[in-house]
């Protein structure tokens, strides 16, 4: 045996860096950490290989970041949490990604296997209580095993519906040593573990779908979240060209369609799920955003489209339910249906008439010239100064859901929120997780004064690591999602009072960032062009009128 094949056979790593590789064979860039002491091995070895350590000042923040490059990039976003109380303040997150189907590696630190059970510093199995977010929860039986137990969390991750997969490693097996397994690579160099590959729908409830499409006069796609991991919306929009069917988004589907795309609607998603004759379900469930079905008429004929099927059944009757590639799922629905206009171009312009109305009618708010500002005329003034491609982050209630009914969205990935999960403080995660991966795109966090409370601090995070997000407050004084409704319900509201008028951006100023206070209309515009100018993480602090309440319809259960 010569002595290079001797020094490659006997070529050793401790267990952080066993860790870092496999993360660097799997595309990996960022690691999204709060620092901990069970986690320096994985430090080191993420150092060494190349991977970027962004230091964050919650654990929470540490995963939503990862959640966030998810949803920016369609990779997995991995974060690294220390044992204990580190894992636990990252369980919404991982919450979060279960049900946004977000792919995501959480790696936690563990107290040692040699000390297990005699009450090690932070010691705690989180196995049983990570176990029901997580589409693997597991720990490290030794060294030797780190390597392939990354793999098969990047594959648990991935596979349809994505989620979180959970790791954590005693502390002394990520400081031993043990060989680099040889792992056989694909053909992106990735090795095993990027997703296993999706069947195709059946070919009998495409073709029961396109029989209904070809008699349809009133067809509307309602399309959702997995349609965006699904990376079918060129499809979707191909489908909808070629039959002329209207197109409704929620979720991370917003933007796989533009929003100037003459068969695109927002404003008119009631009367058009109400009056469809046929609708495609495509990559989002009948939850409380529709009405648990409800949104549809009763005599629509729905048709599910998924890449897997759904982990809860329909709450109503469905015509066909086609599981599988949503790109080849959408292509050979077209072909079905015929491959030619559908007699739906009276339907499209009933709707297209009362899109324009309906737009028409939020003039008055868009151009309020009241002090403090009305919401709408926040976003009529963003608006003006948003690139096509910004990325545009919603972390708040009554003021988040004007932005969700305003804001256009051009292209897909460009419109973040916390989905059905409904988290707040998800947003300074997303942003710095979406900077990074867009350094040259304009990165937009819109934020109630409430959502700052939760991490607000990590305008600290992104002045000491250069991320340039600009954030556009509305500061309102109130919980506003609850106070509306309380009193609504009983005539007055508890625990929905915030100080008035605070100065959050004199805490970003303090932190590190830039910060402007605006209390007039005629401030908003040239408040926002110098915060896009700064070149530092900046805060536009706007004062809302807290009497306005955002129009409420769907229901919470």
């Amino acid at each position: 045996m010569s002595s290079r094949e001797s020094a490659v056979e006997t070529t050793t790593f401790h267990g952080g860096r066993l860790v870092a590789r496999r993360l660097r064979a799997h595309g990996v860039t960022q690691l999204f950490t709060l620092s901990g002491g069970h986690l320096f091995s994985i430090y080191d070895g993420c150092r060494a290989e190349g991977i970027g350590i962004v230091d964050v000042r919650h654990e929470s923040t540490a995963a939503f970041a990862a959640e966030g490059w998810a949803k920016v990039t369609r990779e997995a976003g991995v974060c690294a949490l220390t044992a204990g109380p580190g894992v636990t303040n990252g369980m919404s997150a991982m919450a979060s990604a279960q049900q946004n189907h977000s792919p995501m590696i959480v790696l936690g630190g563990r107290a040692p296997a040699l000390r297990w059970g005699q009450g090690s510093l932070q010691e705690i199995d989180h196995v049983p209580f990570v176990r029901p977010l997580a589409k693997l929860a597991a720990t490290a039986g030794s060294t030797d095993e780190i390597p392939g137990l990354v793999d098969v969390a990047f594959h648990a991750a991935l596979a349809p519906h994505g989620g979180a997969a959970f790791l954590d490693f005693p502390l002394d097996y990520v400081f031993m040593e043990a060989p680099e397994p040889d792992v056989e690579r694909g053909e992106d160099g990735t090795g095993e573990g990027r997703g296993s590959s999706e069947p195709s729908a059946s070919g009998a409830a495409i073709e029961r779908a396109g029989e209904l499409l070809r008699g349809a006069e009133r067809p509307v796609i309602m399309a959702g979240t997995d349609l965006y991991w699904g990376h079918a919306e060129e499809e979707l929009l191909e489908l909808a060209q070629t039959l002329r069917i209207p197109v409704f988004l929620n979720g991370l589907a917003r933007g796989c369609v533009p929003a100037d795309h003459e068969l695109f609607f927002s404003r008119t998603r009631s009367h058009g799920l109400k009056g469809a004759d046929v609708a495609l379900v495509v990559g989002v469930p009948m939850d409380f955003r529709l009405g648990f079905g409800g949104a549809f008429g009763e005599d629509t004929e729905i048709v599910v489209l998924d890449t897997a099927e759904p982990e809860r059944a329909h709450p109503r009757p469905v015509a066909a339910e086609l599981y599988g590639t949503l790109a080849s799922t959408l292509s050979a629905l077209c072909e079905a249906a015929g491959g030619k206009p559908l007699a739906s171009e009276q339907w499209v312009s009933e709707l297209r008439v009362a899109e324009s109305e309906r737009r028409e009618s939020e003039r008055a708010e868009l151009q309020d010239d009241r002090a403090p500002l009305h919401p709408m005329r926040v976003y009529a003034e963003l608006a003006a100064v948003l690139d096509r491609d910004a990325v545009v982050i919603g972390d708040g209630g009554d003021y988040v859901s004007y932005a969700g009914r305003v804001i256009d969205s051009y292209q897909p990935g460009c419109w973040l929120d916390p989905g059905p999960f409904g988290c707040l403080g998800t947003g300074p995660g997303y942003a710095i997780a979406a900077k990074l991966a867009h350094p040259d795109r304009q990165v937009v966090l819109l934020l109630g004064d409430g959502a700052f409370g939760f991490a607000g601090l990590e305008f600290d995070t992104l002045a000491r690591h250069g991320i340039n997000v600009v954030g556009v407050m509305g500061n309102n004084g109130i919980w506003g999602l609850e106070k509306h409704p309380m009193e609504f319900l009983y005539g007055y509201s508890v625990a929905a009072e915030l100080r008035p008028g605070t100065r959050y951006d004199q805490v970003v100023q303090t932190l590190g960032g830039h910060g402007e206070l605006v209390e007039r209309p005629a401030e908003l515009r040239p408040a926002l062009e110098r915060a896009f100018s700064a070149g530092r993480p900046a805060l536009v602090n706007v004062l809302t009128d807290p009497t306005i309440a955002y129009p409420r319809r769907s229901n919470l259960a």
